[in-house]
């Protein structure tokens, strides 16, 4: 066991003499573990933290709260979460590039942030040295420890005080965390769903062996690894929107195995041995490139970490209903793969075969029987394979010496009622073949794929790793109604408008801010309405923290006048109010948005006109911004000192030469 954990370990024991109470793992965020969740995103927060140890000189200053988490008792194992509250004035940067990047830019600025921590091992002995740090210790450089800022986490996410939120990273297994990912997204989702956050974004760059995971669990399930939780598209970078993105999906789904085979047997063997393995230890017939990795990975999911897997596939079961002996059943498979035999491992139709097996038996009806049953499944040491052309759309068979598949096959031998294959296949087999596939299918295409129907696949690939933003609605833009509570309390949502923003005053139709919860007595009035909105838009925006409620749309009715009375169910609530004391008018100066005083002008040939995080170059003349790699500069190389974009360059090539 690592020094780093021993460490961890001891800091654990130390805390739990101390008193403090463990929670399991597998339960915490959930409803009543450790709390409640009743109220907004940010009561939410506030209830949870008040069951967390309160820690200090963790985070340069800022509050912070730990939890130990339990993951199991035998052998026992121990994890911490730590959670930050992070002011806007202790920020290092006033806006969020994550925002930005993922299409929230136009969001207001938030008073708080809130980073949900899993250390990794290394932080937790970091943590552990500074909280033996003594705090009279004249070496100022101790003090300023701060969690957030390292990198390499099992887990990080941070949330706005609105309930928009982030996850940053997400490490596994194979970074050297005790906890696998999925584990680790399913305790990141309790969290979001008991804290009732709003939406959730992430930028998807997670690899397995090399392989980019949006792409590979693109084409096996169409969606990526992270769809599992329920994260979709949320926005593509170099112009993709979600139509391309499904359509590019779909193409690399749907490409026939047949025709890839064809193709690439010429410069890759292994493909049609590949092809050809899966589909024997498969139960069903696989045509497109879909139906393959989709059994593959479905496969993994089931085989054992260093066993092999035995499949045993039925390739004729003759019923006790069935009107022929299996003697005869038996004879007239035979024949049949004779007749493949014949064929010399060329695909023939399926009246082809009928009519050579016809010579030797009269039984049209038998024959029907065993061509059906025989479709993709082993007789004696030969695949046969089933498959509609694509072109002519008639069923054709053809045989496969599984010799050359399996690398110590067993012999297989008819017996009288049925024929069953074993065949096995080490987990490490697996994975070597879907890396092989990956790499010469989805990612370094040869020439042979460049053309036709297969040009799709490299154009689609790049289009689903471009699509890197997902994003998870938790609570859909709330209701806006109004709900009945316990204690004679009851909950409301309303939206805001600022009638001091130019864009806003023209009609005053639509709220620029998401819409609040904010929990009233039954008795409230419409003036202890519009104070609790004021007090829940104050706590929440930066901006805001003088804003003043004038009226609500469309609500005729006084302030001493009680809210139930005037507000039916289902009613939408929008308020109109004004943020105009001095400290608004500086906000305006410096903006109030995430996407802060970028003014950056975006129009690419690939289409976005926003920045999408991905490396931009400025033209020296128009100063309109283009992606790099649309304009043909390499990620390797350095931007050039002097950049002009084509529009420019055309410009000056017909401008009159001077004298």
């Amino acid at each position: 066991m690592s020094s780093h954990l021993d460490v961890g370990a001891a800091y654990c024991r130390k805390r739990r003499r101390g008193g403090e109470r463990v929670f399991k793992f597998r339960s915490f965020g959930e409803n009543g573990c450790p709390v409640e969740f009743d109220g907004s995103f940010r009561d939410n927060v506030k209830a949870l933290l008040e069951y967390g140890h309160l820690e200090s000189n963790l985070c340069n200053g800022m509050l912070s709260w730990s939890f130990q988490l339990e993951v199991h008792r035998h052998p026992p194992l121990h994890i911490l979460l730590f959670v930050v509250e992070e002011p806007i004035e202790a920020s290092i940067s006033l806006y969020c590039k994550h925002c930005q990047y993922v299409g929230w830019g136009c969001h207001m600025i938030c008073n708080k942030k809130y980073h949900f921590l899993l250390p990794s091992k290394d932080a937790v002995a970091a943590c552990f040295s500074c909280g033996e740090s003594n705090l009279d210790d004249p070496n100022p450089e101790k003090g300023k420890f701060n969690l957030v800022e390292l990198q390499g986490h099992i887990m990080h996410g941070v949330f706005h005080s609105n309930g928009f939120g982030h996850l940053l990273c997400v490490n596994g297994v194979e970074m050297g965390s005790d906890l696998a990912g999925y584990q680790i997204m399913d305790f990141w989702d309790r969290l979001c769903t008991g804290l009732q956050a709003r939406k959730v974004s992430l930028n998807d760059t997670s690899t397995k062996r090399g392989m980019e995971l949006r792409l590979l669990h693109g084409v096996a399930y169409g969606e990526p690894w992270f769809g599992r939780w329920g994260y979709k598209f949320g926005r593509g970078c170099y112009g993709v929107n979600e139509p391309i993105y499904q359509k590019a999906i779909e193409a690399i789904q749907g490409m026939p195995l047949c025709l890839l085979n064809h193709h690439l047997s010429i410069s890759y063997n292994d493909i049609s041995v590949i092809f050809s393995r899966y589909q024997a230890l498969a139960d069903h017939s696989m045509v497109t490139l879909g139906d393959l990795f989709d059994f593959m990975l479905e496969l993994r999911s089931r085989l054992p970490k260093e066993n092999s897997f035995d499949s045993c596939n039925p390739a004729i079961l003759v019923e006790t209903s069935c009107r022929w002996s299996p003697k005869r059943v038996e004879a007239a498979t035979r024949v049949i793969v004779e007749a493949l035999k014949r064929a010399e491992f060329r695909w023939v139709s399926r009246q082809e075969v009928r009519d050579a097996a016809r010579a030797y038996i009269g039984d049209t009806g038998l024959l029907d029987f065993v061509l059906k049953s025989l479709g993709n499944h082993i007789v004696g040491n030969y695949l046969v394979r089933r498959c509609l052309n694509p072109v002519t759309k008639v069923l054709e068979y053809c045989l496969e010496d599984i010799s050359t598949v399996f690398p110590n096959p067993e012999t297989l031998l008819l017996s009288n009622s049925k024929v069953i294959p074993s065949c096995k296949i080490t987990k490490a087999q697996l994975m070597k073949d879907i890396s092989f596939l990956f790499k010469h299918i989805l990612k370094e295409q040869k020439p042979t794929l460049s053309t036709g129907i297969f040009s799709a696949i490299p154009m689609a690939a790049r289009i689903i790793l471009d699509t890197k933003f997902l994003v998870k609605e938790y609570s859909e833009e709330l209701s806006m109604k109004v709900k009945s509570s316990l204690n004679g309390k009851f909950k409301l949502f309303c939206a805001v408008i600022l009638r001091n923003d130019e864009e806003i005053d023209e009609g005053l139709k639509k709220p620029m801010l998401p819409c609040e919860c904010v929990t009233l007595q039954e008795t409230a009035t419409i003036k202890d309405l519009k104070l609790e909105v004021e007090k829940n838009f104050r706590q929440v925006y930066w901006r805001l923290r003088s804003f003043a409620v004038e009226t609500i749309v469309n609500l005729n009715a006084k302030g001493s006048d009680l809210v139930l009375g005037s507000v039916e169910m289902g009613q939408k609530i929008v308020v109109v109010g004004s943020n105009d004391d001095q400290t608004g008018m500086i906000m305006n100066e410096v903006m109030m948005c995430e996407w802060g005083l970028n003014s950056r002008i975006v129009e690419c040939p690939c289409g976005a006109k926003e920045d999408d995080g991905e490396r931009l170059i400025l033209c020296d003349i128009c100063e309109v911004w283009q992606h790099t790699r649309c304009v043909r500069i390499p990620n390797n190389e350095e931007i050039p000192h002097v950049f002009l974009c084509k529009q420019c360059e055309e410009k000056i090539m017909f401008l009159p030469s001077l004298p």
